[in-house]
């Protein structure tokens, strides 16, 4: 199976492939996030390319990152006309690509990057990366072809890293239960836990029950924890879990 840095270049070509046919009628056509255009979301892609590629050279050579960097390189981006975002998006998203490929085994021993709740290590860094990626190029793709689907490279991969997010984004609805998921394409068996002030992702324990409350495919099931799985964009599901609920627990980041 591809690993991150693989499954990350295979998601670059995807969006390269589906961006740069495109003028600046379609650039300023609404994507998937609410408010956001085509153009708005590669902003966002080329823009946290510069910001994380400035993190991997700090973390490096351990030094400290300006706390202003991200906002001014948001900014900068922001202020760019649209044909101009999604240009530069491709080149900083290739330029960080090829960084991150001439990382030495060296530095890769020694990193450990923590931004917010969260500290990783290389691969996690590049993980961190192509969560955003796969999810962002759907946000692309989908407003250009509402059947479109996470690639599957990158589901493999997420699916498994979907646990930490769910800690810091999932909201609670009010009840108390467990709901037991299923996904396929790969097929994993999770639990969702609702408790009072808090929801919760885990893998099943071996003893939980055979039938669960959701079958749902992998790629599916990563977008509803990041907040994508309105009724328009819902495939065929399984089972008596109750979606709406679901969808009020992951907002997505």
């Amino acid at each position: 199976m591809a690993g991150n840095i693989e499954a990350l270049r295979a998601s670059a070509a995807r969006l390269r492939a589906i961006v740069e046919p495109l003028d600046t009628s379609q650039l300023d056509l609404p994507a998937y996030p609410a408010g956001w255009t085509i153009a708005d979301v590669l902003s966002h892609l080329g823009s946290v390319a510069v910001i994380l590629q400035r993190w991997l050279e700090d973390t490096i050579n351990e030094k400290s990152t300006p706390s202003d960097f991200a906002q001014n390189t948001w900014e900068n981006w922001n202020a760019r006309p649209s044909q101009l975002r999604a240009t530069d998006a491709l080149v900083a998203d290739q330029t960080l690509l090829d960084r991150l490929g001439s990382v030495t085994d060296e530095e890769r021993a020694g990193f450990q990057f923590s931004i917010g709740p969260w500290t990783v290590d290389f691969e996690g860094f590049i993980g961190l990366r192509l969560n955003e990626h796969a999810l962002h190029t759907w946000d692309v793709e989908v407003a250009l072809d509402p059947s479109a689907t996470v690639a599957p490279d990158a589901t493999r991969l997420v699916v498994d890293r979907l646990e930490m997010l769910v800690r810091f984004t999932g909201k609670p609805t009010g009840t108390q239960h467990r709901v037991a998921v299923r996904t396929s394409e790969p097929r994993r068996e999770f639990v969702i836990t609702f408790a009072v002030d808090s929801v919760s992702l885990a893998p099943a324990e071996p003893a939980e029950p055979d039938e669960p409350d959701l079958e749902i495919s992998a790629e599916a099931f990563i977008r509803l924890v990041y907040g994508r799985l309105d009724p328009d964009h819902t495939p065929v599901t399984r089972g008596p879990a109750d979606l709406d609920e679901l969808r009020r627990a992951f907002p997505g980041p």
